[in-house]
């Protein structure tokens, strides 16, 4: 089935931060935080240091995805220019976000480049305790001033806005400062990342979740879901997750992605789209709208 994958990350170089300060590499996809805490964030096969577009096109080609919206986060460093290039360079598959620290004190700088001068389409915004913006920064309100400038830049510039508000029951996540502002900005498309990131035993928690923000500009991406849930194949509750979104905000509002490369340490490729396929829990025609009819009436525009 044809898809469009809309949250994937391209890594020129690794230069993030987190919670554990500092993010650099070690060569073969292993990675270090200043704590000393190692683990392996690029998949065997994909890159030693880097993840290349060229890289990404050939998993893509692989499983039939059309094309591709390349996301940022601090987890592995901004990686805003990198990202622009790889998608003037193949401006057939890949849609390039820009992000920025709404705390930078140059940042109307950084925000004329990116979206005036480059005009890249989609923001990114990366809110969570380990490796978002409340990873090095006291606890930032999804309502508060920065943040709505990060929103009035949005609709005046009509850019997509893609938000992860990290995991359940930590203080970057605010289901309900963030509804507040969604209400506040009716033309600005909101991609809530991860479906919320609901754990194993969230049913109730999504339920809420889905109900309070089943909004007209409200779409919600699945990317690493079965990372979330912690289960193996075919990951029976993300399908049971998919499904309750599906019924209370509607199979128009809901997105396929992957998070390749550093979910793939965690599920395939192949898998993480497979589990969706086979399910019988999904119509063929939910389907055909969460993989790629959905994702084609947002982005298509920005595909040359």
């Amino acid at each position: 089935m044809k898809k469009i994958d809309v949250h994937v990350h391209l890594i020129g170089a690794i230069c993030g931060f987190g919670a554990e300060g500092e993010l650099r590499a070690l060569g073969d996809g292993m990675v270090e935080y200043a704590s000393g805490k190692q683990f392996r964030l690029i998949p065997k096969g994909y890159g030693d240091k880097e993840v290349t577009a060229e890289t990404l096109l050939s998993v893509m080609d692989e499983h039939e995805v059309a094309y591709a919206v390349c996301l940022q986060g601090n987890y592995v460093g901004f990686q805003n220019l990198y990202t622009y290039e790889a998608a003037r360079k193949y401006p057939h598959r890949l849609i390039a976000a820009g992000t920025f620290d709404p705390f930078c004190r140059g940042k109307e700088k950084i925000i004329h480049h990116l979206f005036e001068e480059l005009k890249i389409p989609v923001l990114k915004m990366e809110l969570s305790n380990t490796s978002g913006l409340m990873a090095n920064h006291p606890t930032v309100f999804l309502n508060q001033a920065e943040m709505d400038a990060v929103y009035q830049l949005a609709d005046s510039k009509n850019l997509i806005v893609f938000i992860d508000i990290g995991r359940p029951r930590n203080d970057c996540y605010q289901i309900a400062e963030l509804k507040e502002s969604i209400l506040k900005y009716p033309n600005v498309i909101f991609i809530l990342c991860h479906l919320t990131a609901p754990q194993q035993d969230d049913q109730v928690l999504l339920e809420e979740n889905m109900r309070q923000l089943a909004l007209p500009n409200v779409y919600f991406d699945l990317a690493a879901l079965p990372n979330n849930t912690k289960e193996a194949y075919p990951f029976v509750k993300a399908q049971q997750y998919i499904r309750t979104a599906m019924d209370l905000v509607s199979s128009d509002r809901i997105l396929w992605g992957s998070d390749f490369p550093s979910a793939m340490n965690y599920c395939s490729y192949r898998e993480s789209y497979q589990y969706i396929l086979d399910s019988d829990l999904f119509t063929l025609e939910e389907k055909e709208k969460l993989f790629f009819k959905n994702a084609e009436r947002l982005f298509g525009r920005f595909i040359q």
